[in-house]
Formats: structure tokens, sequence, C-alpha cells
């Protein structure tokens, strides 16, 4: 089925998506419309264009693909199901996601990750081929954050103060130098081969939805951050 979403407004655009028995849904000439397959499930969506915030926010199972960009908080707490972008993708990308997966072939704005945490057995995953701006992985509770820094000329391709706040769950830095500025809740470390191995099948997926030589991806250092046992995260809250 496809979809001619050129002037369409967020709300009818959904609710087509939504009533279609159709489980392949095209979307074509999306310019900003927002909360596209918000709580989804069993659906394969394309979409040709720029979708608007909040894509596949609340997912439980479905499969979006972009032929584009996406905006901010592309997979806003999903639960399930894959967002692949092939362009780039805005702030807050996973914000707050439990499970499912979101790779992004481009770059990703600031705070991608944040408050991101595993679910019951759900392992959220964030994989982001380019740069990420500042404060990634920002309160992580869980799951994994990797950025590959594909295409990039910087010794770390992640913004300031990567992993502030964290308190559990990894990421994983392919970079030439560890950041000068991480919090002091966050400790650094090489890749050890058993931290490899653990993303070891993401990154087949990655590098083969994305045409991407996986000798390339492997041909520079990766580091693991994880939370600080001698440093903890201190909860902001306070509780009577």
């Amino acid at each position: 089925m496809k979809i001619n979403a050129d002037n369409q407004h967020f709300k009818d655009l959904n609710n087509e998506i939504r009533v279609s028995s159709e489980a392949d849904i095209t979307v074509d000439n999306c310019l900003g419309q927002r909360y596209i397959a918000s709580g989804m499930s069993g659906k394969n969506i394309t979409i040709n264009g720029v979708p608007g915030n909040d894509l596949g926010c609340y997912l439980n199972g479905a499969t979006i693909r972009v032929n584009g960009n996406a905006q901010d908080a592309t997979g806003d707490t999903m639960n399930e199901g894959t967002i692949i972008i092939n362009g780039s993708s805005g702030d807050a990308t996973g914000y707050a996601m439990r499970g499912g997966k979101i790779l992004v072939r481009g770059n990703a704005g600031y705070r991608a990750g944040i408050h991101m945490k595993a679910y019951q057995t759900h392992q959220p995953l964030i994989m982001i081929g380019g740069e990420t701006g500042s404060f990634l992985g920002e309160y992580q509770a869980g799951g994994t954050i990797v950025v590959l820094g594909l295409g990039s000329e910087k010794k770390v391709p992640v913004g300031n103060l990567c992993g502030t706040g964290m308190h559990g769950g990894k990421i994983y830095l392919r970079c030439e130098a560890l950041p000068e500025d991480l919090p002091k809740q966050v400790q650094a470390a090489p890749a050890s081969p058993e931290d490899m191995a653990a993303i070891d099948g993401h990154l087949d997926e990655f590098c083969g939805i994305f045409h991407i030589d996986k000798r390339e991806v492997l041909s520079r250092n990766f580091y693991v951050l994880t939370p600080n046992t001698k440093n903890p995260y201190k909860s902001l809250y306070t509780f009577n």
C-alpha cells in the first residue's frame, strides 16, 4: 500500500496507517508529520521524506525505514521493533526507549539515549554510524549505545559530557582517544574480546543494512563506557 502524505495533517496520516489492513506500507512525500507509527505493531513502514518528531514513539514491534533524515525524539519510549534511518536523526534519539533497535546511518543530535533503560527481557540498542552530540547516554540505566564515527575526522566522534548521570548499560565508542571530559559517574576501558563479541551480531546487521564494509568498522579501536562503581550516580530525586 502507498500513501501520499503531501499536505496531509499528521492525525489524518496516522489514522490512514493505523486502519489499513496492509502489513507493508510506503509513505511518500512525508514532510514533518509527527507521531508516525505511534504505538504500532505488526507492520513494515517505509517513509520517503522527513518525518517529524516522535517517529515510532511507543513502538511495539513494527519496522520503520526512513529514506531521509528524521527529526527529534525518534523512538521515544519504544518497547520493541526496529527503526532504520538512512540519513541522520535529531536530538533525543531513543528518549527513554525500553527495548527494540534504532539504527542511524548518519549522525545524531544531542542527548541520544537519554533515560534509556532495559525493561523486563528487552535490551534496547542505538547504533549511530556517524557522530553524535553532547550528553550521549545521559542518565542511561540500561541497554547499549554504539557510536562508530564513520567518515569522521574527529578523534572522538561524540560531544561533551558523554554519559552524564549514567547508572546502567554500556556505551561503545569507536575512536582514537577517549573524551577528555567524562563525568565522574563513568569509567572507560578498551573494549575486551567479550565486549566486542556482545555487539558482533549488531555490527553484522548494521553493515548489511547500510552496505558498509565491516572490516573498515573494525579497523579502529573501540572503548567501552560503563557506570563507575567508585563514584556512582546519585539520584536527583528524594523519597519521603
